[in-house]
């Protein structure tokens, strides 16, 4: 069985012991928890937060928390992953990482919006965390007025406020977003 690739992206600095910190390292155990697969840029605290709580849930498994690397050396990563995957991309990269299933924002700059935007574009599932950053700004809001889901009038990027919101809308999202994106088009071939 396939399991569902789950983007974090966010702040790449946050303090130890910040509301921030706690919120991306409680996320990282409930995703290993319910059997996800964690997908990361790999750089900084976020990830290294999100590693430290899947490691501490009783479902972790080796090979869940899953790098794409900006640079061109997978040992950048260091411990905030399984896999490493050293993309050589740079900030191209963020298109890879917002193809995942779904897409969790917890706070973030210009690179955390980029693949907020990316996301939106691909038609992937958005949950964004009410706190400082682009995901509180973008929380509950739609990011354009494109209808990605006909049969979604709510779709929009979704406001949570922990990581249980987090697990109970994937749950019930997730398997409502399941197109993908096969090419830029306009008008009706949109749909």
């Amino acid at each position: 069985m396939r399991r569902s690739l789950i983007a974090v992206v966010g702040d790449t600095h946050m303090q130890r012991g910040s509301a921030k910190r706690k919120a991306a390292s409680a996320l990282g155990e409930r995703l290993a928890d319910e059997g996800y697969l964690i997908v990361t840029g790999g750089l900084g605290d976020l990830p290294r937060a999100l590693a430290e709580g899947a490691r501490s849930s009783k479902n972790y498994r080796e090979g869940c928390l899953i790098a794409l690397v900006p640079g061109f050396d997978p040992r950048a990563a260091g411990a905030n992953a399984d896999v490493p995957i050293a993309t050589g991309l740079d900030q191209a990269r963020n298109m890879l990482v917002a193809n995942s299933d779904a897409v969790v924002a917890i706070g973030g700059g210009a690179g955390t919006l980029s693949e907020i935007a990316f996301a939106w574009a691909l038609k992937r599932l958005i949950l964004a965390y009410r706190v400082d950053g682009w995901s509180g700004k973008l929380a509950g809001t739609r990011i354009d007025s494109r209808i990605r889901y006909p049969k979604l009038p709510d779709d929009q990027v979704y406001a949570v406020d922990g990581a249980e919101d987090v697990i109970r809308h994937l749950a019930r999202l997730l398997p409502k977003y399941s197109r993908r994106h096969t090419r830029i088009a306009v008008g009706k071939e949109e749909q």
